[in-house]
């Protein structure tokens, strides 16, 4: 086997797969290449003697695999009712994840395409679409009498200006030091910024409609869950575990998704194709849930340090991205806050209330 990894300390890592693949799939590998993507797992790209391409997800110690199995079930549905994506691939005792060695994997055949951060109208179209018809499919899940929603319309405003203050003091004491360096300042600035912002958290979930569709739902619906060959859409990755949280929450997160709002002059432009090809799609789905998306889109950026907190307490495998993504969707919160009336007029317009 030839690895890519050779003499790259994920070398013993790229072993383990290719033994994983060897043991538990009877699959020859060929290559096998760990990819700079992914947050939760760990990822590889391994061509096979045969040239089957696989993609492989190793889970980390302390994964809930019974949650990361219902997942891949949300995955199959999806797939056998005509929404586009990969087919992973069963162990020899029938599993979808293998668990019998070092390494926790699922195996999945490769799927074509490519991820697009900038969509053109007509993948807007598409993705809006496909989460429509996601949503209606995932409709008849049971929800829970006491779901995560709750929990977070009743979050700690206080505790969350705690550990702004806590990181803030970390980069205090490394400028200090004089080790500070380019993303302290920039960390510095927009955290000083979101304790201003974490004023407007009350009276934006009070605004918010109390009856607002809670069901199974994709759980990261965004442009780098989402595959195009040209501009149409060949596969939907990644679901999340079955918790039933708001519908509007994934309708608004992919709506207003922080590399459109800070990338495209027309962003409200490009929320209205998306979210019409949703509605079209899911013909079902109330008014409040759309007209609310906006709102809890921005509430979701307020409300979390994703990306600056791993920098500072505990760095996640592609720090560097967390970093940008940090800067990207703190950008988005001030467009969104700003342009808060101009959503909310969009969104009531498209529902034609």
């Amino acid at each position: 086997m030839l690895n890519s990894m050779n003499g790259n300390p994920e070398s013993e890592r790229g072993d383990h797969v290719a033994a994983a693949l060897a043991g538990a799939y009877g699959l020859a590998a060929r290559t096998i290449t760990q990819l700079p993507i992914g947050q939760g797992t760990i990822n590889f790209r391994v061509v096979c003697d045969d040239d089957q391409e696989v993609f492989v997800k190793n889970y980390p110690g302390g994964t809930d695999l019974f949650a990361e199995r219902e997942a891949i079930a949300l995955s199959a549905r999806a797939l056998e009712a005509g929404i586009p994506g990969a087919q992973v691939l069963l162990n020899q005792a029938g599993d979808v994840i293998d668990s019998s060695r070092p390494l926790s994997v699922s195996v999945w055949e490769w799927a074509s395409g490519q991820v697009v951060t900038r969509l053109s109208s007509a993948q807007l179209a598409a993705a809006g679409t496909a989460l429509g018809r996601i949503h209606t499919l995932f409709a008849d899940y049971p929800v829970p009498a006491a779901p995560a929603v709750e929990h977070w319309r009743g979050m700690d405003i206080d505790d969350l200006a705690a550990t702004i203050d806590q990181l803030l003091d970390i980069i205090a004491d490394r400028v200090r030091a004089g080790i500070g360096d380019r993303f302290d300042a920039e960390a510095q600035r927009t955290l000083l910024e979101r304790r201003d912002m974490l004023a407007r958290i009350p009276e934006l979930f009070a605004d918010l409609p109390g009856e607002l569709t809670m069901q199974v739902l994709h759980g990261d619906y965004s442009p780098v869950n989402l595959l195009f060959t040209g501009e149409t859409l060949s596969a939907v990755l990644d679901f999340r575990p079955p918790d039933p949280f708001l519908l509007a929450y994934d309708l608004g997160r992919m709506a207003f998704y922080p590399n459109i709002v800070t990338g495209e002059d027309n962003w409200l432009d490009a929320a209205a194709t998306f979210v019409s090809a949703y509605r079209q799609a899911h013909l079902g789905v109330p008014g409040v849930d759309v007209r609310a998306c906006g709102r809890v889109a921005l509430l979701q950026l307020l409300k979390s340090l994703y990306g600056v907190k791993q920098h500072y307490l505990k760095p996640g495998l592609f720090q560097d991205d967390l970093d940008d993504f940090w800067l990207l969707r703190h950008q988005a919160a001030n467009t969104l806050l700003s342009e808060l009336a101009a959503i909310d007029a969009l969104l009531a317009e498209l529902v034609g209330t």
